[in-house]
Parts: structure tokens; sequence; C-alpha cells
């Protein structure tokens, strides 16, 4: 099976022939849509924070809930993934944050974790 991220968000598997299927979700219940969150009115009238400030805890939860729902430890989730475990500890401590291809997985493994996992071992096969 082949899988895409499009640029919204959504998953989709690609058939033999190029086409595209939307992954409906996954066997536990993920939704493979994009999320799309409503801007809080009760902020409104705050100024602005960098998103620097504001970007580490977050990255930091959502990492530490992505593995979290795959029910792996850091060291297993780090093998399945092909990073060092030091890197998911620093991920889930809010001391690095996942950039580029690293976010694109982590997405892909929160809303499809059987597929992402699967083509993950696929792609490893010495793993």
């Amino acid at each position: 099976m082949r899988v895409r991220l499009k640029a919204d968000g959504r998953i989709v598997e690609i058939g033999s022939d190029g086409s595209e299927r939307p992954i409906a979700g996954d066997a536990n219940g993920h939704d493979a849509r994009p999320r799309v969150e409503e801007p809080d009115p009760a902020l409104a009238d705050r100024p602005a924070v960098s998103a620097a400030i504001v970007a580490p805890p977050v990255d930091a939860a959502y990492a530490r809930g992505v593995r979290a729902r795959t029910r792996l430890t850091q060291a297993e989730f780090a093998a399945r993934i092909g990073v060092p475990i030091e890197t998911v500890r620093n991920w889930e401590q809010g001391k690095r944050s996942p950039r580029g291809p690293a976010r694109a997985l982590l997405k892909v493994i929160d809303r499809a974790p059987d597929v992402a996992f699967a083509v993950l071992s696929r792609a490893h096969p010495e793993r």
C-alpha cells in the first residue's frame, strides 16, 4: 500500500493506476481528515504571542500524545520510526520540536498508525 500526505493534511492511498483514494480512518477510530481548529473568540483582544514561545509545549504534548496512542515505549517508537531515542525524548520534553518530515510523519502516525507502521516496516526490512 502506498500513501501520500496531501498539503491540506489529508492522507490518501495511491492506487496501482496512480489514482488517489481518501483513507477514512484507521482501526483506532482516528479521522484521516484534517483537523481545523476555530480561533478562540475570548483571545481576540489579547496581543499576539510569538510562535517560538508557544510552540514547544504544544509540540511536546502532541509528540507525547501520538506516541502514547500507539501504546509504544519511547525506545520502541524511536526504533519504529528510525530515529535515536534521544530525539523522541527531546520532542516529548519540549527541548526540540519535530520539523518538516518528522512533523509530517507524526501526523500520519497519529491519523493512520497501522498504515504508517506497515509502510515504515517495508521501507526498512532489516528492522
